[in-house]
């Protein structure tokens, strides 16, 4: 659960704005908003999970700021380029009003209070729990920091902050190498990012549906743009407790294996799981990960044969067929 740090601050001298809508951008999904008076908050987070974890807790979500608001909450991501553009949204959002900003030092908010302080003057700040909040008035001091999808030299397009935006990454390029020609009607891509797997895998022969499931909305609004074909179905959800319509003849995946910093094999073994799950009896697992990752002795526990197929020095390929139910 992320730290009470904003209890903190409203304690050691912040005021937020006794009336007016409050805007709060990327708020995790465990995040402690006792202090913010939920009658009069609006929470966007595009994470998946994080927005289906506020939305039960009752609070007001929505997929984009509709302003004005008297303040606006910015959480800060781990992508120093995300973080500043949710810093220009809340300045744009709240015009006249307060930003406030709360961040953890493994997520940069240090270098981030030092920039912001370079361009304007914060009316306060408190440190706690290895992080810190701090806040200023809004202003059109970070317009430059207001970023959108950025098209690639190869048409593709990709978002602040998703994984891999500056092109296709090795490990999705060795697993489209290694795929074979044809994969059945129906396929997933599980946490698909802005569809540079899916790219590859469409033009193959046999398929029929193509589902990409991804928790980032802005990934998968690029998605949108890069696959413009009839037979991609777009999922905006969590890819380890997706269903699809009916059984699959395949999954395609590089799945992620991070939670915020820190390392989590975890999730990319909840991936795995979640394969094994929406495949067909005759289903096949084709993924890609780091070579150090653990991932064989969950395929083994899912599937009734595994092999590496493929790989380098960084990545294996790994191919599981017959799932296990």
């Amino acid at each position: 659960m992320t730290s009470d740090r904003l209890t903190f601050a409203l304690e050691a001298g912040l005021d937020l704005p006794q009336e007016g809508p409050v805007l709060v951008l990327g708020a995790p999904g465990d995040a402690v908003l006792d202090a913010l008076p939920q009658d009069r908050c609006t929470l966007v987070q595009p994470s998946f999970p994080d927005h289906a974890a506020l939305a039960r807790h009752g609070w007001d979500m929505a997929q984009a700021p509709e302003g004005p608001f008297a303040a606006a909450l910015v959480f800060v991501p781990r992508a120093r380029e995300l973080a500043e553009a949710r810093i220009a949204q809340a300045c744009a959002a709240a015009k006249g009003g307060l930003v406030i900003v709360d961040g953890q030092k493994t997520d940069g908010v240090e270098s981030l209070l030092r920039a912001v302080r370079d361009r304007v003057p914060l009316l306060g700040q408190v440190s706690k729990a290895h992080g810190r909040v701090f806040w200023f008035a809004a202003t059109d001091a970070f317009a430059d920091w207001a970023r959108g999808p950025v098209q690639l030299a190869n048409g593709m397009w990709t978002a602040p902050g998703s994984f891999s935006a500056d092109g296709e990454d090795p490990g999705t390029t060795l697993l489209l190498a290694a795929l074979p020609a044809k994969l059945g009607a129906t396929v997933a891509d599980l946490g698909a990012g802005w569809g540079a797997l899916a790219a590859g895998v469409i033009p193959r022969e046999t398929i029929g549906a193509l589902h990409l499931v991804e928790a980032d909305q802005a990934a998968l609004d690029c998605a949108r743009r890069n696959i413009p074909d009839p037979r991609v179905q777009f999922h905006w959800a969590d890819a380890t407790t997706w269903t699809p319509p009916a059984l699959l003849d395949a999954v395609v995946m590089n799945p992620p294996f991070h939670t915020g910093r820190a390392a989590d094999p975890g999730l990319g073994q909840a991936f795995i799981a979640a394969a094994a799950r929406v495949l067909k009896p005759s289903g096949q697992l084709w993924l890609v990960a780091n070579r150090h990752l653990p991932y064989e002795s969950t395929l083994a526990e899912r599937f009734r044969t595994v092999e590496e197929v493929a790989g380098d020095t960084r990545f294996k390929i790994l191919h599981a067929t017959r799932p296990a139910r």
